[in-house]
């Protein structure tokens, strides 16, 4: 019995080990023909020969020598819901990425904001006033507001003047519920307006406003309240 344990653990060790190995020959292989490219990791897929590279956000899939490489959607079609595999994983990058990132944003509580709401807005922006009388219907509710000041010149005075005043969240409510911007407030402080302009270009996001869920799910821009509660109900 024992010997037949130890012969198990050892060949489990070695599969590990082969594994581990295949993935950073394919690393080695991807990094050499694209040097400019940022690995994020390199995943064996539960198919013979695939890997799944991920590098700045995207996903794509090689055989184990990098000989031929494909971009685009990969299904699992063993059941009967035929699992968008590359989905799936292009959310939980999204996920991962908005929750690392929300020192950056302004994060708003209502109720007891149990379910989380990112979103990419300009203080310019139209439907981003439309949001947020959407958002003002909800409650238990907590948004993460990354300030993308893209519309004009203007745009970055007034994310300027939000992020740098003592209160960002009561800030951003008053502008874009009242149109009203803190008096004589400090513009000149630190902020991350170039780190969620990268953001922004990681997900593709072209336009204000640009709406995620705590999943990484891109539900769209501009929602009526009973819209995004619906999509918040499908979260699991």
């Amino acid at each position: 019995m024992f010997i037949r344990m130890m012969s198990a653990l050892c060949a489990a060790m070695i599969f590990i080990s082969t594994v581990q190995a295949d993935e950073t020959s394919v690393r080695r292989s991807f990094q050499a023909r694209f040097p400019e490219m940022k690995i994020e990791s390199v995943s064996r897929m539960p198919f013979p020969g695939l890997y799944e590279i991920v590098f700045d956000g995207q996903v794509v899939y090689s055989d184990e020598k990098l000989t031929y490489m494909m971009l685009g959607n990969l299904f699992d079609l063993r059941s009967s819901k035929q699992r968008n595999l590359t989905g799936e994983r292009r959310d939980q990058i999204a996920s991962g990425a908005l929750a690392g990132a929300q020192a950056n944003a302004i994060k708003r509580v209502r109720g007891n904001g149990k379910r989380v709401v990112y979103t990419f807005e300009d203080p310019n922006c139209g439907y981003c006033k439309e949001l947020q009388k959407e958002i003002n219907k909800m409650t238990d509710i907590t948004v993460y507001t990354f300030l993308l000041p893209i519309l004009s010149p203007d745009s970055v005075e007034k994310s300027k003047l939000v992020w740098c005043s003592k209160d960002r969240s009561r800030a951003w409510d008053d502008l874009m519920n009242k149109a009203f911007l803190p008096a004589n407030g400090p513009k000149n402080c630190a902020t991350p307006i170039e780190e969620n302009e990268a953001l922004a270009k990681r997900f593709g996001v072209r336009g204000t406003p640009a709406v995620y869920l705590a999943n990484g799910q891109q539900v769209g821009g501009y929602m009526p309240a009973d819209k995004l509660e619906q999509a918040l109900a499908a979260v699991k």
